[in-house]
């Protein structure tokens, strides 16, 4: 090896072991209180290399109690600023878990013998300041009353019973993300392309565990051919009433009630639009909202075709339903995509596959837009267009419409 060789080995060592010398520890505690309706959350920071020195987090008063930290605290009305000591510390509140949607039913709750929440409601959004470069390395850990037998959490576990390991690497700072379950469970495990599929309810709930189960086996072949790459794991959750009466994406995890039918009468499965939600993570930028929910929408009645669910004349049909639902739309962008706006850009999806399909002699796609836009995660139209301009090597017929304009 040339002395250059050996020099830029080291070097780059160096980089590495100087990157990971520069972490400090992060480990929250959660502790359920049914009787309470709270959860009593501990934030602690230790330093090693690296060194958390503030915590600028959202927190309402209604929902986050009792506050208190090590160090400095300022509390206002809907955030606390915390700075820890420089040897380390930790802050603590309590969480008020119970939630209602708007006019619905309940997207966190927690009963005697389980709870529902997501954890970037327990631990909110904070603006994070540390020494240069440092990045943390981070747990959560469960304290579950007497008779819960688990929780579950979309991240690996941890050498301790219910706990975990946090990783995200486009983050410095990690906290928990995603849906949380906990307290007496009934639980169905598999390993489906790869990835662990983890589907949990409240012991017992009618929970159609196993329908689920047979549903992403089904289809994951096809999802991975359209999004590119599947998560490592993949948790799914949810109960009954009184719980909202629908489905909810979180990152590799999704809440779904359990009377959602798994592909319904009208050939639309919620099932399978969450978890486009979840594994492309698609969001319009503001007034594009019918990116996400059209291209959800798109594949949850496209990936049961696919998969030999539904036949080539339930999909026509399905797809001129929500012609006729969308047939008054005249303009997709919009602050909020509605359902009969979503519809309409189902349809248009549909004819920019065949469009992309027949321009290609087959060899692109729509699944190649959706993998284009997932690299930007947030986009707009003129993101759509001109990606799908790209893969067409040309003016799109289809996107040259007034439904763009």
């Amino acid at each position: 090896m040339s002395f250059l060789r050996i020099a830029l080995t080291l070097f780059l060592s160096s980089l590495a072991l100087g990157a990971s010398a520069k972490d400090y520890r992060v480990d929250y505690h959660v502790a359920f209180l049914p009787e309470d309706g709270v959860a009593a959350v501990e934030i602690r920071v230790a330093p090693g290399k690296g060194r958390l020195l503030s915590l600028d987090f959202a927190m309402a008063e209604k929902r986050y109690l009792d506050v208190t930290g090590d160090g400095e605290l300022e509390r206002s009305k809907d955030r606390a600023l915390w700075t820890p000591p420089e040897k380390g510390g930790s802050l603590r509140y309590r969480y008020r878990i119970d939630r209602k949607r708007r006019n619905a039913g309940y997207d966190a709750r927690i009963t005697d013998s389980w709870v529902i929440l997501r954890g970037d409601q327990l631990v909110p959004a904070a603006f994070v300041r540390s020494t240069p470069g440092a990045r943390s390395k981070a747990s959560i850990s469960f304290e579950l009353p007497e008779g819960w037998t688990s929780a579950q959490t979309a991240y690996e576990s941890g050498d301790a019973p219910n706990s975990f390991v946090l990783k995200n690497p486009e983050r410095r700072f990690v906290r928990p993300v995603g849906w949380i379950i906990a307290g007496d469970l009934g639980i169905r495990r598999d390993k489906v392309e790869d990835m662990q599929l983890v589907v949990a309810a409240p012991r017992g709930e009618t929970y159609r565990r196993m329908d689920i189960v047979s549903i992403v086996t089904a289809t994951a072949p096809e999802m991975k051919l359209a999004f590119g790459t599947l998560p490592d794991k993949l948790l799914i959750l949810g109960a009954g009433d009184p719980m909202w009466r629908g489905g909810l994406s979180g990152p590799n995890s999704l809440y779904l009630h359990a009377a959602r039918p798994m592909i319904g009468e009208d050939g639309t499965s919620t099932l399978l639009h969450e978890l486009t939600h979840t594994f492309t993570r698609l969001t319009g930028d503001r007034g594009h909202d019918w990116i996400a929910e059209g291209f959800a929408e798109y594949y949850a009645i496209h990936l049961p075709l696919r998969s030999g669910l539904v036949s080539d004349s339930r999909f026509d049909r399905t797809l001129r339903s929500l012609a006729q639902r969308g047939r008054n739309i005249k303009q997709l962008p919009a602050s909020r995509s509605t359902g009969d706006r979503t519809a309409r850009a189902v349809v248009m999806l549909a004819a920019l596959d065949e469009e992309l399909r027949a321009r290609s002699n087959g060899e692109r796609s729509i699944d190649d837009l959706t993998q284009a836009l997932m690299k930007k995660r947030r986009v707009s139209t003129d993101d759509v267009i001109l990606e799908a301009e790209k893969l067409l090597g040309g003016k799109s017929t289809v996107l040259d419409t007034p439904l763009l304009r």
